[in-house]
């Protein structure tokens, strides 16, 4: 077995998928490992936010398995081989950084970065098919809210966009109103598609001001999980249930948890 890192791991994957290798990995398909990635994935994020540069290594590492796995199995169905994927993504890489590897002009902010690239992804769509949309490459499996945001900000990209923020509040403002409606009405359906306009609005407003709404509604579940067990650590001090306490108790308690942060 090599001793190189990269390629040991390979080997030690087709092993595992070897004649002789472990019976689970060797029933595992694309599909089924799938809910394994995005776990992965999320535990990457998770180590990122908590500053934590050890799991955030072997959280790489996971990703990086998963990678190797799916190439591999696309490698036995005949699909493609894991070179390929090394090659395409390195391809890729040079070719959209053209301001970089000497093939373009000097671009100096992040902003013309970002510009340049959606505008070489658009003529990557354009070669591949006839009526590709630039929306395409948002996966539908992203979650819902990063997936809005990505959607506003391409669709921005080719001013497909709200004048001003002033217009995005209004838009806000109008898709309250609707809600309201369509929950006095009592229709389930109009409820939550109001529902979702508003969330949608919303996104974008925040993105008028640069931020994710994704991360912002994580940083703040991660404040009510925090601020919600200091209630449950308080209450177990008082040798009290949560059960049995008033909301004007755990309220006091919760503007403690407050204070303390």
């Amino acid at each position: 077995m090599s001793d190189h890192p990269f390629e040991r791991l390979v080997g030690i994957m087709r092993t595992l998928l070897g004649p002789n290798g472990c019976p689970w990995d060797r029933e595992q398909t694309p599909a089924t490992l799938k809910p394994y990635l995005i776990e992965e994935i999320y535990e990457v994020c998770d180590s990122i936010d908590r500053g934590d540069a050890a799991g955030l290594r072997e959280e790489l590492g996971d990703v990086l398995m998963h990678i190797v796995f799916l190439s591999l199995l696309a490698e036995t169905s005949g699909d493609f081989r894991l070179p390929e994927v090394i090659d395409g993504i390195s391809d890729k890489m040079v070719a959209r950084h053209p301001h970089v590897f000497g093939t373009g002009d000097k671009i100096d902010t992040a902003d013309e970065v970002i510009t340049q690239w959606e505008q070489i992804k658009a003529r990557e769509r354009t070669a591949k098919r006839a009526g590709a949309s630039r929306l395409d490459g948002v996966p539908l499996a992203m979650p819902a809210l990063l997936r809005a945001y990505r959607m506003q900000e391409k669709a921005a990209k080719v001013g497909f966009d709200w004048n001003g923020i002033e217009d995005v509040w209004r838009k806000v403002r109008e898709e309250i109103d609707e809600i309201e409606e369509a929950f006095a009405e009592t229709d389930p359906e109009k409820a939550a598609d109001e529902f979702g306009d508003l969330l949608f609005a919303l996104v974008n407003l925040g993105r008028w001001k640069r931020i994710n709404a994704e991360s912002a509604l994580q940083g703040t579940n991660q404040k009510f999980q925090r601020r919600f067990a200091h209630i449950e650590s308080r209450a177990r001090q008082l040798g009290r249930d949560l059960e049995a306490m008033t909301l004007a108790e755990m309220d006091a308690l919760w503007e403690e948890a407050k204070a303390l942060e």
